[in-house]
């Protein structure tokens, strides 16, 4: 009890942290009545269910909480950076991008349209939000999000001001909106030396070209069939230098530890042979699947010279852990469960799950570990998640 009592204070003090930029006292309660939900046993995190947690009877002030609450949620996301920074920063961080889908009916929600979805796997009805995460040694949470505005939204003013988009929002690539994320955390001191993602961002050049200038480490994903990059003074096609990679110069290394154990794959480093700045180096990063030679996939890394090539495999495989937070965030506090259509609803569900998460992600790395005391003579009791015990002490159910 007295674990779950340190959550609870754990808990009432992220709220006081956040206190400043809520207007209003009753927009102070709202935020704890509405985050408590998030982290309660509802099935669905939505306005009515979140109402009826909070033992209200309708679901309106939850609903104005999100539409026209006077609150300031650029100011919750960078005080929920500081608030990470303080737990798990650590000065080897690295920051992850990646995208997601929230499958919508209709025409009315914020930048939904037919589009590719990760998340379902095909072109579907959705939303896509672009999330910037971190990773450190102490732990790992998500840091911020923007919703993806598609050329069919943003190229409609009468539609966007419907939903209250504001006028200085205009059409942006999904690797320009992580790269204006990645700015935020860098100019608000969040300890990073690296950034990965997959190959919507790695191949974009506009991207990289501006990690390089800062410079800011990075290792993204690439696509091989029609990139060509620079070996020994000629550009040639990425797949061609994979089939010319010698067999004896993989080397079998963990690229981190997934649900069933340590993902294994065969790794080789080319170096680019034009280098950018002095003391760093461009080079193709290439893995290879154990069981499947065939199965490779294809990484443009820069790097500060003499980087060994067991912290690239392990930025590389730092890239599936926003993946995991945000598939943890829909599942756990209701990240894809909202109903609103508007911007602001948006923005304000998404960084109250965010908040919510990065509770859960805090409490795991300073918590977890701890194995609850065995009765003598009794079996030893399993390890019990944050989660589960934080749902226990509050009388809730937890799948």
């Amino acid at each position: 009890m007295e674990e779950i009592t340190r959550w609870e204070q754990r808990l009432t003090a992220l709220f006081e942290r956040m206190a400043p930029h809520f207007l209003a006292a009753r927009g102070r309660q709202r935020l704890a009545k509405y985050v408590r939900g998030l982290l309660g046993g509802v099935e669905r995190k939505n306005g009515w269910q979140l109402a009826e947690e909070a033992g209200e009877a309708t679901p309106y002030a939850m609903q104005q909480f999100l539409y026209r609450g006077t609150w300031d949620v650029d100011g919750v996301m960078r005080e929920l950076r500081r608030y990470v920074v303080e737990h798990l920063g650590d000065g080897d961080g690295v920051l992850v991008g990646d995208e997601t889908g929230f499958l919508k009916k209709g025409t009315h929600s914020v930048g939904v349209q037919r589009q590719y979805s990760g998340t379902a796997g095909r072109v579907e009805n959705c939303q896509i939000g672009v999330f910037l995460g971190y990773v450190s040694r102490l732990g790992r949470a998500l840091l911020d999000r923007e919703l993806y505005l598609p050329k069919s939204w943003a190229d409609n003013r009468e539609r966007c001001e419907a939903v209250g988009v504001p006028e200085t929002v205009g059409f942006q690539t999904k690797p320009a909106i992580l790269q204006a994320m990645v700015a935020r955390a860098l100019e608000e001191g969040v300890p990073a030396r690296w950034l990965t993602a997959d190959s919507v961002y790695g191949d974009d050049p506009g991207l990289r070209a501006w990690l390089e200038a800062r410079p800011l480490a990075y290792v993204l994903g690439t696509s091989i069939n029609d990139a060509r990059v620079p070996i020994h003074l000629y550009r040639r096609p990425v797949r061609g230098v994979i089939a010319e990679l010698p067999e004896d110069g993989w080397q079998r290394l963990s690229a981190g530890e997934g649900c069933q154990g340590p993902r294994w794959y065969d790794w080789q480093v080319v170096e680019l042979s034009i280098f950018p700045r002095r003391g760093w180096r461009r080079a193709l990063l290439v893995r290879r699947n154990v069981t499947d030679p065939g199965d490779i996939k294809v990484h443009r890394c820069f790097y500060p010279e003499g980087t060994p090539l067991v912290s690239l495999v392990h930025v590389a495989g730092c890239r599936w852990t926003i993946e995991t937070d945000i598939e943890e965030a829909k599942g756990e506090v209701g990240l894809d469960q909202y109903e609103v259509r508007s911007w602001a609803g948006w923005y304000r569900h998404i960084a109250l799950a965010c908040l919510a998460h990065a509770f859960l992600a805090v409490t795991k790395a300073t918590g977890e570990a701890a194995m609850r005391p065995a009765e003598k003579g009794g079996p030893k009791d399993r390890p019990t998640s944050p989660m589960r015990a934080f749902k226990a002490s509050r009388g809730l159910s937890c799948p």
